[in-house]
């Protein structure tokens, strides 16, 4: 495995990177509401990269039709957006998004309710959002990767959740994906020691129900077995001599 440490030049088009993210998806939030398609949806939030100078880093990427993953209720991650999936009150919508700024990657994915959601699936949220946030309590220099994962697991499994197993989290710099994977469960081992300038992906993708998933036939959506609710969190993050950087949330 090789795990790259940002130089500060790498960390500040990161920081960028980031910031940018953030601003697309706090702008497109405000266009989640019931009736538009989460085709419409993509094609706002690709404008908005573009607004911005950068790329987005999900389009083609292996092949992905789209500039964002749009999921909905059951539907875990990598959601395709469509002219046919039309959101409704009552929804979670899930959108997992990334861009490119001279060179460098950023992803983060938010979980919204349209409208009123029952309270179970207002509580699923929250414990989503707050894993990544038990999770990100062990990304310090000096602790061990696994560390993160095994305080997300831990919170999100006292509740009675299913923690995704078959998708993690990531490294991530001039790719989208770089080691090392970063799972959302308890570990055997402790994982690789952390270190100043690794940059990471930390993404819960929590169930209500079971933790078991399936693809569908576009072989891009997964969904739970069971067709529970889904709920998806996830920033970019640095490690730091002191407490985590997160480079797509600032407040």
């Amino acid at each position: 495995m090789s795990v790259s440490i940002k130089t500060s030049r790498e960390i500040e088009l990161m920081k960028v990177a980031g910031k940018y993210l953030e601003e697309v998806h706090e702008r497109l939030a405000e266009h989640i509401k019931p009736g538009i398609t989460t085709w419409e949806l993509d094609k706002i939030g690709e404008e908005m990269i573009r607004s911005l100078g950068c790329t987005p880093n999900f389009l083609n990427y292996n092949g992905f039709p789209a500039s964002f993953c749009i999921s909905l209720n059951d539907e875990v991650v990598h959601g395709i957006p469509s002219h046919s999936k039309v959101i409704q009150e009552g929804d979670l919508v899930k959108i997992d998004a990334g861009l490119i700024y001279k060179g460098y990657h950023s992803d983060a994915a938010r979980t919204y309710a349209v409208g009123e959601v029952s309270p179970e699936a207002r509580q699923l949220m929250d414990v989503t959002k707050q894993s990544f946030f038990e999770g990100i309590k062990q990304a310090k220099a000096g602790n061990h990767l696994y560390d993160i994962s095994a305080a997300i697991g831990d919170y999100a499994e006292s509740f009675g959740y299913g923690v995704v197993r078959d998708l993690v989290g990531h490294g991530i710099g001039t790719h989208l994906h770089e080691d090392p994977q970063i799972p959302n469960f308890r570990q055997h081992r402790r994982g690789l020691r952390l270190m100043p300038g690794m940059t990471l992906a930390i993404e819960p993708m929590i169930n209500i129900g079971r933790a078991d998933v399936e693809f569908m036939d576009d072989d891009w959506t997964v969904v739970t077995q069971d067709g529970t609710l889904s709920a998806h969190y996830e920033n970019t993050i640095l490690i730091t001599d002191g407490e985590p950087e997160l480079l797509t949330l600032s407040k």
